[in-house]
């Protein structure tokens, strides 16, 4: 049974939602143009303060900031941030009010609205097989996918589906899965890359999950874990 997600459904700390977001569907209305994507992907990550282990890896791992400012509001809302001030990526904001926490979208699968993607996208039509696959294959591409844009939507609220500068966006929950896998984040630094944070969380062999690639100095960290072991 689906049903559209309560900000209690997102109340629990990042790390343990994130896997209960794979198989929901983020449905984008933007200027009147309606695309669902089914979540293949996702990472927690948590703020300073947030759970029993700091997470290094986070954006709110120092603090409140300006940037990270929607990471500390109510569950139910979406973090809109610019990845190398270029590629706008998603994550929904978990946990209570005060308390940072992000789950990020790191890919999925477009089932309504491939065409208007694409066209977002830049990519062309009719879609190849391979093309449909990657139209949202990691952050950066499935944020530009569904028409979600850092400033104009960040903190766009998926509980209430109130419209935020010509979008809305809803959060569609789907059933849980029995075949998920679990491991490091791709491309985060040191140890915060490694399996000391098994945070990232994947639909086992969906064609739309993104490539694994270590972080700057994680490949030696990881190595240095297993000889601590």
């Amino acid at each position: 049974m689906t049903r559209f997600a309560e900000r209690d459904d997102l109340l629990g700390l990042p790390v343990e939602v994130a896997p209960h977001l794979l198989g929901a569907q983020l449905i984008t209305i933007v200027d009147g143009v309606e695309t669902r994507l089914r979540i293949t992907e996702v990472e927690a990550y948590h703020g300073k303060g947030t759970g029993p282990v700091p997470d290094p890896g986070s954006h709110a791992r120092m603090g409140y900031t300006a940037r990270n400012a929607t990471m500390w509001g109510e569950s139910g809302h979406l973090y809109v941030y610019l990845s190398h001030g270029i590629h706008s990526c998603i994550n929904v904001v978990c946990g209570p009010k005060g308390e940072a926490g992000g789950v990020l979208l790191r890919a999925g699968e477009v089932v309504v609205g491939a065409d208007a993607a694409a066209e977002r996208r830049g990519v062309p039509t009719p879609l190849s097989r391979t093309a449909l696959r990657d139209l949202a294959r990691g952050p950066g591409r499935l944020a530009k996918a569904l028409g979600v844009q850092h400033a104009l939507h960040d903190g766009i609220d998926i509980a209430s589906g109130t419209e935020m500068n010509g979008a809305t966006a809803r959060l569609l929950l789907a059933d849980e899965l029995a075949d998920v896998s679990a491991g490091p984040r791709v491309g985060i630094a040191g140890t915060a890359g490694t399996m000391a944070f098994p945070w990232r969380f994947w639909i086992t062999g969906d064609p739309t999950v993104s490539p694994f690639r270590w972080g700057r100095g994680a490949a030696e960290a990881a190595a240095a874990l297993r000889r601590a072991q």
